[in-house]
């Protein structure tokens, strides 16, 4: 009897072990299934943060964005559009409310999700740079410098332009069409369709490597500006601009401006050669751009350079910064509105800000 029960005793103590096994392996493949559901939940959180800010930033300045293409592409030999005000009047007199904002569908079907590869993209390149940085000096406290910020900026920028591209180019395109135009666009798709169809799968990539140069020096330092301006804001804390580590909406807005303007500086001739370049081969090419049969561009060009070289032989050195004054006043409040609806945003959804820390 003694026996049996020592047996019974093992086996029951041999089951109890086995339920507390069981409950561990649950328990641990419980939280191994949390944990990808946690990173999914916070990617997606950036990306839906990057894609709000991209869109509201783009619409709120849609007509400007409209009269700076139409002043990059347009003839010289037939000007139509002649400066800021005098542009969007005209748009207004000739066009109505819906040519302000005419290819702004397609622009915020581009830029939400271009915003949102952006945002996310620099995240995640300043990360690792910054883990590689550390590594390499061996000081686990070092902090993202405006050089390595720059580059983070730039590899953000290369995938999310190129991860778009095509729908930048047929946007373009729908933006400067009017009803002038012998063969119009009905929308995006058909565009794309069509593009493809007419002109071949390169075609939708017209104008790639001035986009990518531009959006290099663009890209990377708005980020760098922004984010070293940010920093050396909280760490000196000039003017009393400064509460508690935190800066004021005002104040991002601030340096999200200073970041724009000095971004778009720089590269607005690859922005000009791009909008060029997306042009050729279209063989219905707006009013805007042939100056209505009467005289036509000289729209075709054999590369970058051959449409730089055409561009200031025929129009001048000016003309690589046409439509810079309402790209100027479109550039600074956009890139603003963009950073600080981002962060406003992300703070809302409860997703970690700081790269730094």
């Amino acid at each position: 009897m003694a026996s049996e029960d020592a047996v019974g005793k093992t086996g029951e103590s041999a089951a109890v072990s086995t339920m507390v096994n069981l409950a561990e392996e649950a328990k641990d493949f419980g939280e191994g299934v949390k944990a990808p559901s946690h990173a999914f939940l916070t990617i997606s959180k950036s990306l839906v943060a990057g894609g709000v800010a991209g869109g509201l930033s783009r619409t709120a300045v849609a007509p400007l964005e409209r009269l700076k293409i139409l002043l990059q592409v347009q003839n010289p030999h037939s000007i139509k559009y002649n400066g800021t005000v005098q542009g969007l009047k005209y748009i207004w007199r000739t066009e109505g409310l819906r040519g302000l904002f005419k290819g702004n569908g397609t622009n915020c079907a581009r830029i939400v999700p271009n915003s949102a590869v952006k945002f996310f993209s620099y995240e995640e390149a300043s990360k690792r740079i910054l883990l590689i940085y550390r590594q390499q000096t061996g000081n686990e406290d070092a902090e993202l410098t405006p050089l390595l910020r720059l580059g983070a900026g730039a590899c953000a920028g290369i995938i999310a332009m190129s991860a778009t591209y095509p729908m930048d180019m047929v946007r373009g395109r729908l933006t400067v069409q009017t009803d002038k135009s012998l063969t119009r666009y009905r929308g995006i798709f058909h565009a794309l369709r069509t593009v493809f169809v007419e002109e071949g799968p390169r075609a939708l990539y017209k104008g790639w490597l001035p986009s990518v140069i531009g959006v290099v020096p663009y890209v990377g330092l708005n980020f760098a500006v922004y984010e070293s301006l940010k920093d050396w804001l909280i760490k000196s804390k000039p003017f009393g601009l400064v509460e508690d580590s935190e800066l004021s909406v005002t104040t991002k807005l601030a340096c999200g401006a200073a970041a724009g303007t000095v971004g778009q500086t720089v590269a607005y001739p690859l922005d000009v050669i791009r909008r060029r370049m997306q042009m050729v081969g279209w063989k219905d090419a707006a009013s805007v751009v042939t100056g209505d049969g009467k005289t036509r561009a000289p729209l075709e060009y054999t590369g970058m350079v051959d449409a730089f070289r055409k561009t200031v032989r025929h129009e001048g050195f000016g003309a690589l910064y046409k439509g810079l004054v309402p790209n100027s006043v479109k550039v600074v409040p956009s890139i603003a509105i963009a950073f600080v609806t981002y962060e406003l945003v992300k703070d809302i959804l409860g997703v970690e800000m700081r790269i730094s820390d």
